[in-house]
């Protein structure tokens, strides 16, 4: 009896007393279980959640508030959008040149925004994927939008987009604010003023190339259109790296396939984290990306070894831009935040290169066409050419004399901008004139239908009429903000005086030694790739001028 109250507990309770360990590491390992499983059933939740906000409760919510406001547009579709609408009609509209030369473009290069309004009106809306983007057309407010720069940002909602147009363009906050006085000297017209010699060469090289080409009467039938690129690459290479275009070929050949690239992924819907699925397309734009950054690296190293050896090499827009970059980090050497770091330079020298040789080439095409088409404006063109300078090289002081030619480009800019619109994110609930616009919502300007309004413009908004300059820009406009090329208010484009400098002196040299038509082979098919560019080229005839 005795012996069997001993061995009671053993037969009994064998768990507890025999396997006392296995019986916790079990339990810990169910409550782990049990924990993960908990924690895969709230994150797969909490992401369900997020994307049925995404895709469907916050763009109904956005489009409620704005249709209570009177504002029109399509009702939103599932991820889509308006996004396979403009994509076919982009493609619609591509697919074949305009019947005629006239310049009411906007049906053609912005078909689907001009639609939008022909068909809900000014005050509308379309979608971008499940984004709906409030199109601005009233002066006033979009002069607000351009002056509350922090409220409306600048910020692209692809993020693809800063593998073409980084840097400067990009920033927002301290971070602008810091990059654009580092830059700003590098754009002083008393800077610009000391590039002359180097613009002038690279447009000599240009107009030898066509003497070159003239048949034994003095004219020849060329397609300007590469010749002015080539043109625009060669001054930017020059002035801003102090290399000349052969050395940057590369840089323009990677950049030109990179833009096709991203302007085809700008009309599809953005999915969030989409970029890093490695794609052939997305493998291909990295290794691009990459092949762009190891060249202009390599730029970047001859120009600092540059500026130890000679003081003469600062007269480069990147030399001037790493010394005022230096001043800033001597300034301020206790404050890690302040100057540009390498990465951050070579991004500033991508938009150089971009935005240096996109603006000016797509200026100076479309003047030419239009010279070709309107005579009687390029003989007054090249009468004050010739008056100013006679056959001598133009100078600075010069340039600034030429009051017909600056309306004609003013006129050109107007009808034929760069960039057709701009887009701003909205991060916080903001009011806009009578509207209110809550956060997540962006905003729409349209270059160039506020350019072509003929409420703002006149009955003749569509046709080319330089004289509507001729006392400037702020009588042109009565002091409304409906031109707009280069942008407005605190961001507007850095380069511009770059661009018109370049614009000018290009101009005045081939008006000297040439005068041009358009060739009957020419095909008028304007198209945004990034820029406004002739899509099948700008064919001309062009003849030697005797002076």
């Amino acid at each position: 009896m005795l012996l069997y109250e001993k061995l009671k507990p053993l037969v009994y309770e064998p768990s507890s007393l025999l396997f006392p360990q296995k019986t916790e590491k079990m339990e810990a390992t169910g409550f782990r279980n049990a924990s993960i499983i908990l924690i895969v059933i709230v994150v797969v939740v909490i992401w369900s959640w997020r994307v049925l906000n995404w895709l469907w409760l916050r763009p109904k919510r956005l489009e409620k508030l704005l249709r209570d406001q009177g504002l029109r547009g399509n009702p939103y579709r599932l991820l889509l959008g308006d996004s396979k609408e403009l994509q076919e009609m982009r493609k619609q509209a591509l697919s074949k040149p305009m019947i005629n030369l006239s310049h009411d473009i906007a049906p053609r290069v912005f078909s689907y925004f001009q639609h939008s309004i022909n068909k809900h009106g000014k005050n509308s809306f379309i979608w971008f994927g499940p984004t709906p983007r409030v199109t601005i057309t009233d002066p006033e407010q979009i002069k607000d939008v351009f002056n509350n720069m922090y409220d409306f940002t600048k910020t692209s909602m692809n993020p693809l987009i800063k593998l073409l147009a980084p840097g400067l363009v990009s920033y927002e906050g301290e971070k602008w604010s810091k990059h654009r006085r580092i830059i700003n000297p590098a754009f002083n017209l008393e800077k610009l003023k000391n590039m002359l010699p180097l613009f002038i060469k690279c447009c000599d090289d240009v107009i030898n190339k066509w003497e070159g080409i003239l048949s034994s009467d003095g004219s020849c039938e060329i397609d300007v259109w590469p010749f002015l690129q080539n043109l625009a690459n060669d001054a930017i290479s020059r002035t801003a790296f102090g290399s000349s275009y052969e050395e940057g070929i590369k840089i323009f050949q990677l950049l030109k396939v990179q833009a096709e690239l991203i302007m085809d992924a700008l009309l599809k819907v953005y999915i969030p984290g989409w970029r890093f699925i490695p794609t052939p397309t997305h493998r291909k734009m990295k290794e691009i990306d990459r092949g762009i950054k190891a060249s202009l690296k390599e730029i970047i190293n001859k120009r600092e070894k540059a500026l130890k050896m000679d003081e003469s090499a600062k007269n480069d827009l990147l030399g001037i831009l790493l010394e005022s970059n230096h001043n800033e980090l001597q300034a301020h050497k206790n404050n890690k935040n302040v100057g540009m770091n390498l990465e951050e330079v070579i991004e500033e020298c991508k938009l150089f290169y971009f935005a240096g040789q996109e603006t000016t080439s797509s200026l100076l095409v479309w003047t030419i066409v239009l010279l070709s088409r309107y005579p009687n404006w390029q003989a007054r063109a090249r009468e004050e050419v010739l008056k100013v300078f006679d056959n001598r090289k133009p100078d600075f002081d010069g340039l600034s004399h030429l009051k017909i030619v600056t309306m004609i480009l003013y006129e050109v800019l107007r009808l034929y901008p760069p960039v057709l619109g701009l887009g701003r994110k909205i991060p916080k609930d903001m009011k806009l004139g009578n509207l209110s616009l809550p956060a997540g919502v962006q905003v729409s300007l349209p270059t160039i239908l506020v350019h072509h309004d003929c409420e703002l413009w006149g009955d003749d908004a569509k046709e080319f009429n330089p004289n509507r300059f001729s006392e400037g820009v702020l009588k042109a406009t009565n002091g409304k903000v409906s031109f707009f090329p280069f942008g407005w208010g605190p961001r507007i484009c850095i380069g511009q005086n770059f661009s018109l400098l370049e614009a000018k002196i290009a101009l005045s040299m081939i008006l000297q030694r040439f005068s041009f038509e358009l060739s009957p082979t020419y095909t008028h098919a304007p198209a945004a790739v990034v820029t406004l560019q002739p899509q099948y080229g700008a064919h001309v005839i062009l003849r030697k001028v005797e002076i």
